[in-house]
């Protein structure tokens, strides 16, 4: 039976897939990084999603991060897990995580191709096929809704809600409001979350319009950051978000933009930087350069800088 309401609350952490020097997936380490973000305060975790290296990850390597973050949440928190690809790999992906045990899964959009809308929610059928797993939908190129298409997703049971890693406020406007107008018990419930890389970014424009819940890849390398700025957030407090911004993610989004997959590669690297053993990223990701990384490592020590400013003061 699919589960009728879903709880997704406080801050969204998404693990780094950690590598060995050959690049196998280490998953004593992801162990660790798990545990560190549910020291941290995290309110559910994905694993084997988009800061997770989903791309690159087999399914076996997948179901092997889900297993491990069961294991060490123990039920403290929600384990969500990628799934995505194309038709067939998705819904293999999905049956995988429901078999694992996964509390939900974050489906990615149609590999390579394009269809009609139509296709689109053909495609969001075919991947949940006969499970029952709550499902996220992730709203991004190439798999971008209309206002009606998203609504439809209502009339698919295990769909939860969608995620928007397009970044158009318009459009993401509009489907909240063609949901919420729905005026239905499940359209009220349905889940809305930002997904853009490094969401704090876009948070005040979305929590506006009613998607107040977002992925933090932050949480992954300064979780302290992240929940000073979640919880400014909460409160409407702008002068700490408008600190922490110009302090902090503003220079990181900066130097972020510098290089293709930076969205992941930069975050690694940022971790690495903060003693956490998170190896390097899989091709066709690269690594940032060493000019970078010293500017990268000044990033990271002014915004904890800021920080303490805005503890102390």
């Amino acid at each position: 039976m699919v589960r009728s309401r879903v709880e997704l609350d406080g801050l969204l952490a998404f693990p780094l897939t950690p590598f060995t020097e050959d690049l196998s997936v280490n998953l004593d380490v992801f162990a660790e990084n798990v545990e560190s973000h549910l020291a941290a305060g995290a309110g559910a975790l994905f694993v084997g999603c988009g800061t997770g290296e989903f791309s690159s990850l087999a399914p076996e390597e997948l179901a092997a991060l889900l297993r491990t973050a069961r294991d060490v949440a123990h039920g403290r928190v929600p384990v969500w897990v990628g799934a995505g690809g194309g038709a067939a790999t998705a819904r293999a992906g999905v049956a995988a995580a429901e078999e694992g045990g996964a509390d939900g899964v974050l489906l990615l959009p149609p590999y390579l191709v394009t269809g009609p809308q139509s296709g689109l929610l053909d495609h969001v059928r075919f991947a949940i096929g006969g499970t029952s797993v709550p499902v996220i939908v992730y709203h991004r190129s190439p798999g971008v809704f209309t206002p009606a298409a998203a609504r439809s997703l209502l009339d698919i049971p295990s769909v939860a809600g969608l995620k928007d890693g397009y970044g158009d406020v318009d459009l993401m406007t509009r489907i909240v409001t063609e949901i919420r107008a729905a005026g239905t018990e499940r359209s009220g419930s349905f889940l809305f979350f930002n997904g853009l890389p490094t969401a704090e970014m876009s948070a005040k424009a979305y929590s506006a319009i009613g998607v107040a819940r977002y992925s933090s890849a932050v949480h992954c390398f300064a979780p302290e950051i992240a929940h000073r700025f979640h919880r400014a957030l909460a409160e409407g407090d702008a002068a700490v978000m408008d600190a922490l911004l110009q302090g902090f993610y503003l220079p990181f989004v900066a130097l972020r933009d510098e290089g293709p997959g930076f969205a992941v590669s930069l975050v690694k690297a940022a971790a690495r930087l903060r003693g956490v053993k998170a190896g390097s990223v899989r091709p066709p990701l690269a690594e940032p350069s060493p000019a970078q990384l010293d500017r990268l490592e000044k990033i990271v020590d002014h915004g904890f800088a800021v920080l303490k400013g805005i503890e102390s003061a």
